[in-house]
């Protein structure tokens, strides 16, 4: 076994004994469950570090190449395969589930919601990692299918037991959607692998070798698109998310907007798109126009919240509404656009979610009407939340702003009067986006502080799980902005390969 294929198995591997361990602890050792899940987070963040480090460069290839990889025999008699591998696309989100893990754990050493069973919310939040990272390397329709189902029972239990009070019917909810999304995602698993024989996705992938026909692919096609908007949320799917983060913890909202939406918006890239290209083709109107739809309609239901983490919850609509445009222009500048604005989302909306989580634990509310003048009272909570505000509404030096900027170019480049408009309505959201948070930090920093925020007291600092867990982001929210190629150097050989199909 090659270096590289044990780093591939590490990152699958020490997530799932992290958490068998650190659930196995004893109550009176809740504690150190917690300090073993964040080792073992951080061994994999480590491997994770290792694994793209392992990478060498090479020149553009016709197809999308692993620079990892483990291909052994899973279930001889039915020709399945343990397939898994790391390309240009998903090591990006490999990376920032690692360090969104690693945050969330070390979080849960200084908070969590229910002092005395931390170590299982600990080792729920690493089971999460296994399957959302199984996700992003399975190279097998089948084993993508496995992996993408392992996410579901720990993100229906992180709500429905550490969740606000109508948890319950949050996670009820999360579940309904997530299991009509898998059962689209079943049978077009299904369709392409009973039509090709194979769900090998590179060789899927491969543009030389397209054996389904345009009325097969166009099938499958819509039936990946729609399970993967399920996960996006696209719009008119989304109506499961706000509920969900509204009630989940705050490690929950971080993983859930963080890592968990890029699922969708990495399947139909890597799976729907790559397995399907002539049915994307076909579908890209349709699919521009319902995310520039999310765009706008995300921007006007947030302008509407009174609600502070289901105001973030619907800008995450419009967020994944501009990644899904860059996919549905079917360029090389849109594609890279999405996989930017993933991990930019990931990183803003994260910080964003962890913030808002602090100022309601410190409150006891998230009513923007009884939030105000936190400035004056807690005005470093006040400062993180301000600049986590301006870098998800796309302010030029910031993460944000590249995703949802070449999104739109790219829209243009497109061509034609429907991409014109598209890119035209998608800019508009832009802007609706500028007001929705700057009504936001008006409402919450501004002014005289209320009752809730007044007596903050000494509660208003930062505390030390709150400056270990945000600084990385903070950090990364500048550094992707400032030096985008940071995320897309590691894409553009995939990206050039996949767009080429489409003569882009």
């Amino acid at each position: 076994m090659t270096a590289g294929q044990t780093l591939l198995l590490a990152a699958l591997l020490l997530p799932a004994i992290g958490a068998v361990l650190a659930a196995g602890m004893p109550a009176r050792l809740d504690r150190a469950g917690r300090i073993g899940g964040t080792v073992f987070a951080a061994a994999t963040a480590g491997v994770v570090v290792a694994l793209g480090l392992s990478r060498t460069p090479g020149p553009g290839v016709r197809r999308i190449e692993p620079f990892a990889e483990i291909d052994v025999p899973w279930a001889p008699a039915l020709s399945l395969r343990f397939h898994i591998g790391v390309d240009g696309i998903s090591y990006p989100l490999v990376a920032l589930t690692a360090l969104l893990t690693v945050l969330c754990c070390a979080y849960c050493l200084w908070r969590v919601p229910e002092p005395g069973r931390g170590r299982l919310l600990v080792a729920l939040l690493l089971v999460l990692q296994a399957g959302i990272t199984g996700v992003f390397l399975a190279l097998d329709l089948v084993l993508f299918f496995v992996f993408f189902e392992v996410v579901l029972l720990p993100m229906y239990a992180v709500i429905a037991v550490w969740g606000g009070a109508d948890r319950r019917r949050a996670a009820r909810k999360f579940v309904l959607y997530t299991l009509f999304g898998s059962v689209l995602l079943l049978v077009g698993v299904f369709v392409v692998v009973s039509a090709t024989g194979t769900g090998d996705l590179v060789a899927l992938s491969d543009p030389a070798v397209r054996p389904m026909s345009a009325g097969l692919q166009l099938l499958a096609f819509v039936l990946l698109a729609l399970a993967f908007a399920v996960k996006s949320p696209l719009w008119p799917l989304h109506t499961w998310l706000p509920d969900a983060h509204t009630e989940a913890p705050t490690v929950g909202s971080v993983m859930l907007a963080g890592v968990l939406l890029k699922m969708g918006t990495y399947g139909l890239l890597r799976v729907a798109v790559g397995v399907a290209p002539d049915g994307a083709a076909r579908s890209a109107p349709v699919l521009g126009a319902l995310a520039t739809a999310a765009i706008l309609v995300g921007g006007l239901v947030c302008l509407a919240q009174t609600e502070l983490k289901r105001l973030i919850a619907y800008s995450s609509v419009g967020h994944m509404g501009f990644v899904l445009l860059g996919v549905a222009t079917l360029t090389a500048t849109g594609m890279q656009a999405a996989l930017i604005g993933n991990i930019a989302h990931g990183i803003v909306t994260g910080l964003l979610f962890f913030v808002a989580g602090a100022i309601k634990d410190r409150t006891h509310t998230g009513e923007l009407d009884r939030l105000g003048g936190l400035r004056e009272t807690a005005p470093a909570l006040s400062g993180v939340l301000a600049y986590a505000a301006i870098a998800s509404l796309g302010l030029p030096g910031l993460a944000g702003f590249w995703g949802e900027a070449f999104a739109v170019v790219a829209a243009f480049e497109r061509g034609g009067p429907l991409w014109t408009a598209l890119g035209a309505l998608a800019a508009v959201g832009a802007a609706l986006a500028a007001a929705y948070f700057l009504r936001l930090l008006r409402r919450v920093t501004h002014g005289p502080a209320v009752p809730a925020v007044a007596g903050l007291g000494t509660t208003a600092r930062l505390g030390t799980g709150e400056l270990v867990a945000w600084s990385p982001l903070i950090a990364l929210a500048l550094a992707v902005g400032v030096a985008p190629a940071l995320a897309l150097n590691w894409s553009g050989d995939a990206i050039a390969a996949l767009a080429g199909v489409f003569g882009r």
